[in-house]
């Protein structure tokens, strides 16, 4: 039997979202970050159409405000953990035949930058609300790396899953190997570089996302884009491995207090009712709204602007990790 991730198109029982909890993380950016998370979480919800929603907080005082902004419709729930990006240290939950198993693996705040408090352990923690016992592999991987579609197939990119700040001495091939070995995949595709400036050095989830059995969007180039290169490539590898590529806009240069952050459309969020898609004020944020509208007919598209997350680093999917019905 194997287990392996249903894509994120598929029906959810519930999604967890980290909900700011740290002061001294967040500063002036707190109050705002709460906003852009509980209007995201709302948008999921739909209302009672879409998902059950539980909001992750840390501590009670971050308990008391979630449920203050968030209203009784949504869940909350506290964890202790470093910062909200769940993404990447929740478990994957997996599925087989209708039974559900997770996957846990090591994590070292994305190679050294930010190791805090709780975040190798919420995803055991997490899984055991849900009454499973995550299988713990001893490797890191960060669910931001990898993006599935269900067949078997997988997308990843080598900047991230080569670095030697995630698994020294491992080789691609041994990746890959422990890839197949605890998601159940059988193919990888494997991009190169992520976006500039990301400090998970290229999750790809910022660059490429399944939106369909082995159908793979990818941003566009817009004016002097900073990742120009970088999509390219990405579309080159998706073709010459058999992957039918969408495109879809990319915001281009987008500057914080003078610096190029790693604006991307791309970290969209698949909810049963809704499809959320990260805003940033550029000139093509409506035509990528419509443009992932068209892959997703069945749900509301809708864009928020997620400045405040973004000081984080992330964005909505980043902060987000689904559980399949």
């Amino acid at each position: 039997m194997t287990f392996r991730q249903p894509p994120e198109w598929a029906p959810h029982q519930f999604v967890w979202i980290g909900f700011p909890s740290h002061a001294d993380l967040w500063e002036d950016d707190l109050e705002p970050a709460r906003a852009e998370v509980v209007a995201f979480a709302q948008a999921v919800h739909a209302g009672g159409k879409g998902e059950q929603v539980r909001l992750v907080a840390a501590d009670p005082e971050s308990v008391e405000r979630a449920r203050e902004l968030a209203g009784p419709d949504i869940e909350v729930v506290q964890e202790i953990f470093g910062d909200i990006w769940l993404r990447d240290t929740a478990p994957l939950i997996l599925k087989s035949s209708g039974q559900r198993a997770a996957a846990d693996f090591a994590f070292n705040g994305w190679g050294g930058k930010y190791e805090l408090e709780g975040d190798d352990t919420i995803g055991l923690r997490l899984a055991e609300t849900i009454d499973l016992k995550a299988d713990r592999h001893d490797w890191i991987l960060e669910g931001g790396a990898i993006d599935v579609d269900g067949t078997g197939l997988a997308v990843t990119t080598e900047q991230c899953l080569l670095n030697p700040n995630r698994n020294p001495g491992m080789s691609r091939d041994e990746v890959e190997a422990r890839l197949k070995r605890d998601l159940g995949l059988d193919r990888i595709l494997w991009l190169g570089d992520g976006l500039l400036n990301d400090h998970t050095d290229g999750h790809v989830d910022n660059l490429a996302r399944f939106v369909g059995e082995n159908r793979l969007a990818i941003p566009v180039p817009a004016g002097d884009d900073p990742n120009a290169a970088v999509y390219e490539d990405a579309k080159a590898r998706a073709k010459a491995f058999g992957v039918e590529v969408v495109p879809i806009p990319s915001p281009g240069r987008v500057l914080r207090d003078g610096e190029i952050i790693p604006a991307s459309y791309m970290n969209f969020y698949i909810g049963n009712a809704a499809v959320v898609v990260p805003l940033y004020g550029a000139p093509n944020d409506a035509a990528a709204v419509e443009a992932i509208a068209a892959l997703f007919p069945g749900r509301e598209t809708v864009g928020f602007r997620a400045d405040h997350v973004l000081t984080g680093g992330g964005s909505f999917h980043c902060i987000s990790q689904q559980g399949p019905v």
